[in-house]
Order: C-alpha cells, then structure tokens, then sequence
C-alpha cells in the first residue's frame, strides 16, 4: 500500500467519525462530545494536520474566513476566545474537535461573551477550508 492509500484511508477514517458528530442535531443543540483524559488518540494531532494545511489554514483564518474579525489578528481573543492559549472553553482542542466546533459555531447561550459564533463563521467555508483553518488554530495552541 502506497502512502497516499494510507493518507486517504486515514482521512476517511477521521472524517467517518466526525461528521456523525456534526448530524447530531440542530446547531443550537449539538454538542461535541468530550474524550476521556485517557483517550490519546483524540489528543494527538491528526495525519492530515501537515505544515502546508496551517499555512492554508492562516490565508483563511486571515482573509475569506473572516476569523480574525472575532478571534482577533494574532488569534489572542477579542469578542471570541483566545486560540493561542491551552484553555479551550468548549472541548479539549483536538484537532478533530476543533473542526466540528468550526463546523457547528457555538450558540449565544454558550459563548463566553454571549456572542454567537455562526457555523463556518458566517461564511461559505468548504470542508477543506474548515479543516486548514482547524489546522491552522490547532498548530497555534499546540506548539
């Protein structure tokens, strides 16, 4: 088996289990399940988190994404919570978990400054774009 079988497989693999999370319900009412503090892999870092993705994952988080706008320009926090830091307000910043939370945005009655966070950030972000920006924040806080 060659290494992009393995890569795709792997990638399948992560996405199987992450949409399932995302279909659980409506974004006001979804929630992202938290892994035990002995659940290793949701800790690590996916495959798929490769230098060239946070780097594409910064374009968007900067520019299309508009995630600077709330997370402020250095993702050091603003109206949204700082995302260079290990304090993660809404599950234990795994990667995968990051992107069901870009995914789904959090509600107002959850935020931190009782600001909505809408899904994909308000914008029209691909699933590939979601998972860059997810790189791009994951490499931020686990360096």
């Amino acid at each position: 088996m060659n290494l992009a079988t393995t890569v795709s497989i792997m990638a399948t693999l992560a996405l199987t289990t992450a949409v399932p999370l995302v279909a659980q319900g409506t974004p006001e009412k979804a929630t992202t399940p938290t892994p035990s503090k002995t659940d290793s892999a949701a800790a690590a870092p996916a495959a798929a988190v490769t230098p060239e993705l946070i780097a594409q994952g910064e374009k968007i988080y900067s520019g299309p994404g508009n995630c600077y706008a709330c997370h402020g320009s250095k993702a050091e926090g603003s109206v949204g919570p700082n995302l260079t830091d290990s304090e993660w307000v809404h599950s234990k910043g795994s990667f995968e978990e990051i992107v069901a939370q870009v995914t789904q945005g959090v509600p107002k009655e959850k935020a931190k400054s009782g600001i909505a966070m809408p899904p994909k950030g308000g914008g029209t972000l691909s699933e590939d774009d979601v998972r860059a920006v997810a790189a791009y924040v994951y490499s931020l806080s686990h360096k």
